[in-house]
């Protein structure tokens, strides 16, 4: 019998399933490439550039993480992303004018060569994510990112207003994807994210809210070339800061990586996991090259996993065909752009609780009485990785380079969980029986 997770679907399911995974991550994945273009002043082609080379290299790394390249990519259904966290430190580089976005790019591809040679080392540390820190983890992630949920629903803005239509927009969405979980069965439930995303544009273009004139204007194929802003610069102090924006990657990919093992019940060894990170690092150097940043796993379509109970990797493969195909062709590109955020905050809203109560799930496993320390453990890691999310400023005081770090809550989170566990249950001696290493198929 096939591994569900190699299972290869019909063609036509395979395509379908493959978009629902592209339409759940599309709007994280295009978020990080605009802010930069933002904050940098750069002119709309410029940014253009920036978003188009973001998905064909979120594509190429997907690609790698799902099918494997050798001793690189952990064969599991991955969907690979940039990640936010590398946002202040690209946009600090880049500030400096003997720098600029070669410098950003040459620290990265400086980060992804560093990681490669660090993931073997790093995944021997595999039996410190015992459940009680994945679980912690998966719900904080969850919770975490209700707040970009929230910024969707309200319009794009973290900060801003809700207007009461998107809310409606975002509460039809969830009601589509209600409905269908309640009363289909089979390939048709499987796909009620991407149905729900349908049928909220439907309603959005039915209220003149859709604005198709990027799309008339955009052209239908355009190809992106590495190192297009120029030759990479190196600094030494860049690179640095890089390559702990992928050691922070790594914490969280290890804590993502085990979660998905979990829910897809295939266990990692140490050698899988030293794949996964692997890929991470050759996520950064593919993204140095063609113009962009680090890539991580995305949770979003962990949680798309979660949800479908469909778990190939061949899935995930193939949306990352998509990704390359949108970075070449505009039109389509500009077409998915062109769904408003609340019908996305909608389907973000479902998505993401699903990664807390997935969370949720794998904390009921624990034995509280045989390990007591556990619930101080939960209750710490997520009161620590909340602190950014629950006061923005809480860190605006400590020296710069460390408050670009410890604004992340999902890393401090992680990390906190890791520490108390060991204080207070003990170093594990060995994996958790659910992880206990098997023959891999690709060993």
């Amino acid at each position: 019998m096939t591994d569900p997770v190699d299972d290869l679907l019909p063609p036509g399911r395979l395509l379908v399933l493959a978009i629902q995974h592209v339409l759940t991550m599309y709007a994280g994945a295009v978020t990080v490439p605009l802010v930069i273009g933002s904050a940098l002043h750069l002119g709309a082609a410029q940014t253009a550039y920036l978003v188009s080379s973001d998905l064909i290299a979120c594509g190429l790394v997907t690609l790698v993480q799902c099918l494997g390249v050798g001793p690189i990519g952990v064969r599991l259904p991955v969907m690979m992303g940039v990640t936010f966290v590398s946002v202040g430190p690209a946009i600090a580089i880049a500030s400096n004018p003997a720098l600029g976005l070669p410098g950003v790019f040459g620290a990265t591809i400086v980060s992804g060569l560093l990681g490669l040679v660090i993931a073997p080392v790093f995944s021997r540390l595999r039996s410190l994510f015992a459940p009680v820190v994945t679980g912690t983890a998966m719900v904080l992630i969850g919770v975490s990112l209700l707040g970009a949920a929230a910024g969707w629903i309200a319009g794009g803005g973290a900060a801003q207003a809700s207007d009461p239509v998107g809310v409606l927009l975002a509460m039809f969405v969830i009601a589509v994807i209600l409905a269908i979980n309640r009363f289909a069965r089979g390939f048709l439930a499987n796909t009620a994210v991407l149905l729900g995303i349908v049928a909220g544009f439907a309603a959005a273009f039915a209220a003149g809210r859709i604005d198709l004139t990027a799309v008339a204007s955009a052209g239908w194929f355009s190809l992106v070339s590495p190192l297009h802003f120029g030759p990479p610069r190196f600094d030494l102090v860049s690179a640095a800061s890089m390559t702990v924006v992928m050691l922070i990657t790594m914490v969280e990919s290890s804590g993502m990586l085990l979660a998905l093992s979990r829910i897809t019940e295939r266990p990692l060894s140490a050698a899988d996991l030293a794949r996964g990170l692997r890929a991470d690092a050759a996520g950064a150097f593919i993204g140095g090259l063609f113009n962009s940043l680090p890539y991580t796993s995305y949770s979003q379509n962990v949680a798309i996993v979660a949800m479908t109970g469909v778990r190939s990797r061949f899935v995930v493969a193939a949306a990352g065909g998509l990704l390359i195909l949108l970075g070449t062709l505009p039109k389509l590109s500009f077409l998915v752009t062109a769904i408003p955020p609340p019908v996305i905050g909608g389907a973000a809203l479902v998505m993401f609780g699903m990664v807390a109560a997935n969370g949720i799930q794998t904390l009921g496993r624990i034995d509280f009485t045989a390990e007591r320390g556990s619930a101080y453990v939960i209750a710490l890691a997520l009161g620590v990785g909340l602190l950014p999310a629950a006061n923005s400023k809480f860190f605006d005081r400590f020296p710069p380079a460390a408050a670009n770090f410890l604004h992340n809550g999902v890393m401090l989170g992680i990390v906190t969980a890791l520490l108390l566990n060991v204080l207070l249950n003990g170093a594990p001696k060995s994996a958790p029986v659910a992880d206990q290493p098997q023959p891999s198929p690709v060993e």
